[in-house]
């Protein structure tokens, strides 16, 4: 008893974080259905479109294509993994949803960069932006994936929506922080040697810290592409489709092919989509810094 009585007393009291979570968004639902609204047809109309483009032509088509932009981006070798891969991907009867989930990451994956590259180039040049956007990247990633996936469903219900949202606040701050890295990596000297050269802070940043980050920022992006369909599988929950619903079914359905085949597809986009970011990371063209370096050349040789 006097124990009981000792640990009442020097309890903590709760502090109520999950009610007060729930009463914002109850707020958010009650006073800004317009704006939830406008997200949801938004993006129903980006993934829809999407995935009838990619579902229009005929999937010998688009295998042709994919592996010609794998020969163009990278190499015989990837071109050739691409045919294989795609052609299995068609043989096990998952084109259809593995386009589905295609279209779900791409339009995750360009809004995700959208907000990231700004959002990593502010907090590069700015330190309080930084300091301040350091602990939600870190919350964000440290959030268990499922966890995001209560909020979105209030808002949007179920469907591919609900999904799209939470694979963009998943698989986003890889984005952030890698661009922030590629900016403040780029040596100081070369900055200041445009400046010196009269170049404004907009072109120091196009012709110089933008080509010399590119490599980092692109592997932001690779991160980004990965992050977006391991989180488009667990989107399957929420019914978002494509292979993440395979393989939700499976697991519902004890069917190991079908578990076994989902997941096979999902490797083979990974594998797909990670070559060809991967070798976009290599500025191209007449620089800022080619500039610089060929002055300063010239002005060596006089």
């Amino acid at each position: 008893m006097s124990l009981n009585l000792a640990a009442d007393e020097t309890s903590i009291p709760k502090v109520p974080i999950g009610e007060a979570v729930d009463s914002a968004i109850d707020w958010i639902n009650d006073n800004l259905e317009w704006l939830l609204d406008a997200i949801t047809a938004v993006m129903s109309f980006l993934i829809d479109g999407l995935t009838e483009v990619l579902l229009a032509p005929s999937p010998w088509l688009l295998v042709g294509l994919f592996t010609l932009l794998a020969l163009l981006v990278r190499s015989w070798g990837s071109a050739i993994f691409t045919f294989v891969g795609l052609l299995l991907i068609v043989s096990m009867e998952m084109w259809v949803p593995a386009m589905e989930t295609l279209s779900l990451v791409l339009v995750a994956t360009v809004t995700a960069v959208i907000i990231a590259v700004p959002v990593g180039i502010l907090a590069a040049r700015n330190d309080t932006v930084s300091a301040f956007i350091r602990p939600v990247l870190d919350f964000m990633q440290t959030m268990p994936a499922f966890v995001y996936l209560v909020p979105v469903v209030i808002f949007f219900g179920i469907g591919v929506v609900p999904g799209v949202c939470a694979t963009i606040v998943f698989a986003l701050p890889p984005g952030v922080r890698l661009t922030e890295l590629g900016i403040r990596q780029v040596d100081s000297e070369t900055v200041e040697a445009g400046e010196a050269f009269g170049g404004t802070s907009w072109q120091i940043l196009r012709g110089i810290q933008l080509p010399l980050g590119l490599p980092t920022i692109m592997a932001g992006v690779n991160q980004v592409i990965m992050l977006a369909l391991s989180m488009a599988v667990v989107a399957g929950i929420v019914g978002a489709g494509g292979l993440g619903g395979v393989v939700v079914q499976s697991i519902s359905t004890l069917d190991v092919p079908q578990g076994v085949e989902g997941g096979l597809s999902v490797v083979i986009l990974a594998i797909f989509l990670d070559r060809i970011t991967g070798a976009i990371g290599q500025p191209t063209g007449r620089s800022l810094v080619d500039v610089l370096k060929s002055r300063k050349a010239a002005a060596a040789a006089v």
